[in-house]
């Protein structure tokens, strides 16, 4: 009896350290981008361009990827508070790409625009910005 309460009890613990780890995956349908200047300014976000890419958001493994033609990702460092305004819900992520740089990615409900969602890249001379949806997988 106390070896089937023990496996009970860690079979209990294992699933809270695995149930909340969660992949999001979303499709892109365009992107643009703002550069800073030689002065250091923001200059104008670029025309959008229609894209198709999947991004994933996997939680287990505290990383974002940007399936475009070079793929990106970020590691995850810090998962930022979640800031809500009458227009906007911006979930942050302090993140470090390839390379160990710094980078913030947000992904960002536009509450008065039907809820549709953007994943924003920062970084210290350009942002770049995704329109996605929801990725739904066929079966």
């Amino acid at each position: 009896m106390k070896k089937i309460v023990l496996l009970s009890v860690f079979l209990l613990l294992l699933s809270f350290g695995t149930g909340y780890a969660q992949t999001y995956k979303f499709m892109t349908t365009g992107f643009s981008v703002m550069e800073k200047n030689a002065k250091g300014e923001w200059g104008n976000w670029s025309d959008l361009q229609e894209t198709k890419l999947i991004i994933s958001l996997d939680t287990s493994k505290n990383r974002i990827m940007v399936y475009s033609q070079e793929i990106q990702w970020y590691d995850i460092v810090a998962y930022e508070k979640e800031e809500e305004t009458n227009e906007n819900i911006v979930n942050p992520f302090s993140c470090k790409d390839e390379d160990g740089y710094a980078v913030t990615l947000s992904i960002i409900t536009r509450k008065n625009q039907g809820n549709r969602k953007q994943l924003y890249i920062t970084r210290n001379n350009y942002v770049l910005v995704y329109n996605i949806e929801n990725y739904i997988e066929k079966k």
